[in-house]
């Protein structure tokens, strides 16, 4: 079977992103202060202005004005008038979280019944959440995700380190794969669409991104005399970021997770502690598909886990290895129950998500990156036994 499947990613400059990263770094900021935060911070950003909204339940101060300032400048927003990290306009909306959501939060039907320590908190929300893993990449990652994630780094590695100065903060990369048989055979295509400043040429802009930022990533054995490449197609892209289109928190959930390659459950990240399990949750989810693929039960594996608002144990815990496991999906399920806590208490305590390790995760995914707790396979070897007692 021969098909072709694309991802995409965008640089820490894309205006949704620049929404994310100051979510993040308002969450960050507050756990540093009180580790017990409750947050549910959501931005909106277009031309000269910054309006951060949302929940918080905090007992410390942020100076949130100074936060957005501080963020907006790492990222590079330091050209011009039309986004600018010293000229721009912050507006505050924000409000404590929702009794009735802290109600069962605070203690969770399980606790209220008797329970233990860890049904103490309930989960914040109802939703489902979904985790993934195939053995395609080093990082058990799709391909297509990787290569997209890892050009748009590149792209804010050249800008920063001022091999090629001309170009702005705002940026996004695409990549088609072609497959046989679902493993990556070569790359169809590629497609970069870098901001720039006004001074530059199209044809130096092109030959530059080919030569230092394509040819730097993608494996040359991967290419071939019939990749198509598509490097600022439009022939122009001066005006970026916030000034050319708005940016809202929460709304690169594809980007942020498997480039499209499984299902999604709609929740965003960003700005949200951990009793959030649209965060916590899925991050818990990429922990475990991770290691059932590590331990080679699986060469791919889907989970899904399903909560209801207040209470702490999942609804549902359901796995698709689409016809890789070695076990079956029925009996992986048993494995999930046995070895791994999904209540959210457990997921906090496992994960480490009370600490400030947010604000890295907002821009290039939440998975694949070693940084990350949910990244480890330390499970892998307890997993690979039970292959054994399956056979």
């Amino acid at each position: 079977m021969r098909y072709f499947f694309t991802s995409e990613s965008v640089t820490e400059g894309h205006p949704d992103k620049v929404c994310d990263q100051i979510s993040d770094a308002v969450l960050d900021a507050v756990l540093t202060a009180d580790e017990n935060s409750r947050a549910a911070i959501e931005c909106c950003a277009t031309t000269g202005m910054v309006l951060v909204m949302g929940e918080l339940s905090t007992n410390c101060y942020v100076d949130i004005s100074k936060i957005v300032r501080n963020t907006v400048k790492e990222i590079g927003y330091t050209h011009g008038q039309g986004f600018s990290y010293n000229s721009l306009a912050v507006i505050t909306a924000i409000h404590g979280q929702s009794a009735d959501i802290a109600l069962g939060v605070d203690a969770s039907m399980e606790r209220k019944a008797g329970g233990d320590i860890a049904d103490q908190i309930g989960a914040g929300d109802q939703g489902m959440m979904f985790g993934y893993a195939v053995n395609e990449t080093p990082e058990l990652m799709p391909l297509t995700a990787v290569l997209a994630q890892k050009l748009a780094i590149r792209l804010a590695q050249v800008r920063k380190s001022g091999l090629l100065p001309y170009l702005r903060p705002d940026g996004k990369t695409q990549v088609t794969v072609e497959y046989e048989d679902k493993r990556p055979v070569r790359v169809d295509t590629i497609v970069v669409s870098a901001q720039h400043d006004e001074h530059v040429s199209q044809e130096q802009l092109k030959a530059d991104i080919k030569k230092y930022v394509i040819d730097d990533i993608v494996d040359a054995d991967l290419l071939d005399s019939d990749t198509k490449y598509f490097i600022n197609p439009t022939g122009r892209f001066e005006i970026g970021g916030p000034e050319g289109d708005s940016g809202l928190t929460g709304r690169k959930i594809i980007v942020d997770t498997y480039g499209g390659r499984c299902a999604h459950g709609g929740g965003a990240f960003s700005g949200k502690d951990c009793t959030k399990v649209d965060r916590s949750a899925a991050y818990m989810a990429r922990y475990i598909c991770k290691n059932i693929v590590a331990a080679n039960l699986a060469q791919e594996c889907e989970l899904q886990l399903a909560y209801a608002i207040g209470v702490a144990n999942p609804v549902s815990v359901f796995v698709n290895t689409y016809g890789t496991g070695k076990l079956s999906d029925e009996a992986l399920v048993g494995i999930v129950r046995k070895y791994f806590d999904l209540r959210p208490y457990a997921i906090i305590q496992k994960l480490g998500l009370r600490k400030p390790i947010f604000k890295k995760t907002a821009a290039y995914g939440h998975f694949g990156r070693e940084e990350f707790p949910w990244e480890k396979t330390d499970m892998a070897e307890t997993l690979a036994k039970e292959l054994e007692k399956g056979n």
